[in-house]
């Protein structure tokens, strides 16, 4: 990594120090990293989306891309504009596909959506890709291991809160939180090789 901007105020430069420390594989870095920054995250992403839960959820997502990929962080510019911007896109992704995930994630009748979401009458056509998309969906999640298959579908299919999951499950809140982050990852990895038809 280059040397610290000098015109970075003293937290941004402490916050480019625990980077170069981060990167160099020290955890506690990370944490720092992340106490600093994952109230303010959140509260932006919750002005997003309005929605708590779904703010949460990206915050996670949001440190999750941005550790990933902290080695092409450059200190031209603050870490925390570097996050915010990261957090902001994923947002903004996320609001893109909103009616996407409400009909493969929630399962969710299509005319039952609120106006904002599904503007337009849906076709028997759109009715059948809909009931195809989820059979697909449910086909994906069943390749999943046993423990990641049962948060995803307590989670997406039955809409339990992280809370009631850790009570099902006899987990810790933690835990919960990032095997649903890596189960999304698994996801994400087996749509890539069995998209969606659209």
């Amino acid at each position: 990594m280059e040397l610290a901007n000098k015109t970075l105020s003293c937290k941004a430069q402490q916050d480019v120090e625990l980077v170069e420390q981060a990167i160099a594989g020290d955890q506690k870095a990370y944490a720092q990293l992340m106490e600093r920054y994952r109230e303010p995250v959140q509260f932006m992403l919750l002005k997003m989306v309005n929605n708590s839960t779904d703010a949460e959820d990206l915050t996670i997502e949001a440190f999750g891309k941005a550790f990933k990929h902290i080695k092409t962080y450059t200190s031209n510019f603050a870490f925390s504009t570097w996050l915010f911007k990261i957090a902001s896109n994923n947002a903004i992704d996320f609001i893109r596909k909103k009616k996407l995930n409400k009909i493969l994630l929630d399962e969710s009748d299509p005319e039952s959506l609120p106006a904002e979401v599904c503007s337009e009458q849906p076709t028997p056509e759109d009715n059948l890709i809909t009931k195809q998309k989820i059979k697909l969906l449910h086909s994906v999640v069943a390749k999943l291991k046993p423990r990641y298959r049962r948060l995803v579908e307590l989670r997406y299919f039955y809409e339990y809160s992280y809370e009631e999951i850790c009570e099902k499950m006899n987990l810790p809140l933690g835990t919960v939180k990032a095997q649903l982050f890596r189960a999304k990852e698994l996801l994400q990895s087996i749509l890539k090789n069995n998209p969606f038809e659209s």
